[in-house]
Order: structure tokens, then sequence, then C-alpha cells
């Protein structure tokens, strides 16, 4: 794995922030756009990262009835951006038709469809909160497993899930099933509210494709130092 396998959010406030940091990291060529960048300045950003030849994940884990699920995932993928999330708890009607939906979507904008992948569980949340807030029986393994089987049987090209799931996932889900896997923490950093995390060389012998590694890198005092170090680590895999 290289550097390319790995995606930085761009989890700042507004354009500026946003253009900032991707001038200070031109080696990184796989950018996540959230919610709050995604809200405060809307596609202009996704046109700025593809004028710059960036991949794009937008995450905004979309998760409606399925009729606004399908329109909102044709429009995203109009942008041309390569992976777009949505949650798996929207259930198998929305999945299916979210797929259906960003592939039309693409097609009509005439860019190559968006891979579309899906939230088992937020990396923010633990067994005791699955079972005690949500009131959901399963074991969190288990219940991370049961939604990425769902994205996979509605068609979907994969799932998000932390490093701790992504070995059963892989074994279970095959070789061709994407697994991006947030919560990824070098051993020198800090963990944050990431409640589930693992380090990039542990998440990728378990199985990942794709890494999203945020604070370590662009809160560090040298953000190019800091990914170099990632790199260094994922080389010697």
């Amino acid at each position: 794995m290289t550097i390319d396998n790995v995606i930085v959010p761009l989890d700042v406030p507004t354009q500026a922030d946003a253009i900032a940091l991707i001038e200070t990291l031109p080696q990184v060529s796989f950018w996540k756009v959230g919610l709050e960048l995604f809200v405060s300045c809307g596609p202009q950003i996704l046109k700025q990262l593809k004028q710059r030849n960036k991949r794009i994940f937008l995450d905004l884990k979309i998760h409606d009835i399925p009729n606004t699920v399908a329109g909102a995932c044709r429009a995203a993928a109009s942008y041309g951006v390569d992976l777009i999330t949505i949650h798996a708890t929207a259930g198998k009607v929305a999945l299916r038709a979210a797929q259906e939906a960003s592939e039309i979507g693409a097609k009509e904008a005439g860019v190559p469809a968006p891979q579309l992948i899906a939230i088992t569980l937020l990396t923010s949340l633990n067994a005791r909160e699955l079972a005690f807030d949500l009131k959901i029986p399963l074991e969190l393994p288990e219940y991370a497993l049961h939604m990425a089987l769902l994205a996979k049987d509605c068609g979907l090209a994969g799932a998000v899930c932390s490093p701790q799931e992504v070995e059963q996932l892989r074994r279970t889900c095959g070789d061709d099933f994407l697994l991006v896997c947030p919560g990824v923490r070098p051993s020198w950093a800090e963990k944050g509210d990431q409640r589930r995390s693992r380090t990039p060389s542990e998440a990728v012998k378990a199985g990942a494709n794709y890494l999203v590694i945020g604070r370590p890198i662009t809160q560090a005092n040298n953000p190019s130092a800091a990914l170099k170090l990632i790199s260094e680590e994922l080389k010697m895999i």
C-alpha cells in the first residue's frame, strides 16, 4: 500500500481553509469532503479539487427515505466524485435506489459512476453505546458485518468500518468488496473521539483498501512530516 491509499479529510469550516490545507499537502491525492465543508461552501470545493486532479471521497453519510436518498445520490454522482457514503441503516430499498440513482446521475453528467459505500457503524460509537443507547441486541462485530453484507447484497461497492472489524468483513465479504477505514491512528498520535482505532499498518494487514487519517496529519505541527511518517510505515508492510 502507498500514500495514495490514504484519504485525508478536509475537516475545516471554509473553502479558504480547505484550499490552504490542500496546498500545504500537495502530495495527497485523495481528499475527503464531509458535511461541515460541503454545507459551508457546496460543490464549489469539489470543483477546486477536480481542477487539481485530486480524487474525492464525498462523505455525506446520506440517510433518509428511499426517494430522497435516490435524489441526493443522483445529484452527488453528477459531480464526478470517486466515493459517496450512505448509511446502511437506511435499509435495502433505499440502498438499491441509491445505487441505481448514482449510476443514472453519473451517466447524465457524462462522468464515471462513483463507488457507493455504506456506513456500518460510526467509529465514535462503542459496544456499550450500541447496546444501551441504541438498544441494538447484536454484538458490535456481528452488527457491523450484518450492515456490510446488507450493502453488498444491494449492489454497493463496499463499506466503511473501523479497523477492528475489517478483518472479519474482508474474510466474509471477499476481496472485491471495498473497505474504507476511518479511526486509523498512528501509534504516536492521540485517539481523540475514535473509539475503535488501530494503527495504519494494523488496518492494512487486516484488509483495508483505504485509510482515512485526519487529525494526526492535519493538526500536526508539521503535516508533511506526519504524512511522511505514515508513508514510511505503509512501505514496510
